[in-house]
């Protein structure tokens, strides 16, 4: 059997604002770091030891990264980093806050800049002073390709070429695979493996620091997914990531 570990970033300084964070490299609070922890006790616990690992160019998914295997014991594996598994990119609203964003424009709007397959938030100038075209570690990425704004799918457009030629060629030779990255990189992945749907995808929350696992047979083919915790605590969870774009009543 082959399992595929996906873990959100634990909670950042922007998640506890309610802040569009996007490509925005902001760090972990004293709880994300605890959260990080807390996920790499928890596969411990369960047995899992994974063999490679893949994370982001942001420090909130690198820092959790390195808590969850310090939680196992296991700082020792290897870590792939890659810019194709950074957050969507929220263009122009990056660094908004969301309740106030959706007092302005409403919930409905916020809910489909943040959740729907195929709306974009409104662009980032390439030379705006939040654009990653100003950040040295995307020096590497030619403009055509710095995102701006994403969709979901633009997301999955961007994720899902790494996901199948690197991740997957991962399971080659490993048995468990992790991955630590963001809350729509990841969104984009399980859209894929679990055929979900446009409408199903936009209502699907991923909260910060759960393990979600999902196990594979040898060729492949997806025998079953779940998140590792209280079901009850993680559907308030997962709502209370839901209701971060909601105005504030």
């Amino acid at each position: 059997m082959k399992t595929l570990i996906l873990i959100r970033h634990g909670e950042s300084e922007w998640n506890k604002l309610n802040l569009f964070t996007g490509w925005t490299n902001v760090d972990l609070t004293e709880k994300g770091i605890n959260e990080a922890f807390e996920a790499g006790l928890t596969l411990k616990k369960e047995g899992y030891r994974p063999q490679v690992c893949f994370t982001s160019y942001l420090k909130r998914a690198i820092k959790t990264l390195n808590n969850v295997l310090d939680a196992m014991d296991m700082d020792w594996l290897p870590v792939f980093k890659t810019w194709r598994l950074n957050e969507k990119s929220y263009g122009a609203i990056q660094g908004l806050n969301k309740a106030d964003t959706a007092k302005k424009y409403g919930d409905e709007q916020v809910k489909q800049w943040r959740r729907a397959y195929d709306v974009q938030p409104p662009r980032l100038d390439i030379n705006d002073e939040r654009s990653p075209r100003r950040d040295h570690r995307y020096d590497e990425i030619p403009d055509e390709l710095i995102p701006l704004t994403e969709s979901l799918k633009d997301t999955v457009a961007r994720v899902m070429p790494y996901y199948n030629d690197v991740i997957m060629k991962a399971f080659e030779t490993n048995n468990q695979v992790l991955v630590v990255a963001h809350g729509n990189s990841l969104r984009g992945i399980v859209k894929e493996l679990r055929g979900m749907t446009n409408d199903e995808i936009i209502n699907f929350n991923i909260p910060t620091g759960i393990p979600y696992v999902f196990d594979f047979d040898d060729d492949m083919k997806l025998l079953g997914h779940k998140f590792l915790g209280d079901p009850e605590v993680i559907a308030k969870l997962m709502e209370s990531v839901a209701n971060q774009g909601k105005a504030a009543k």
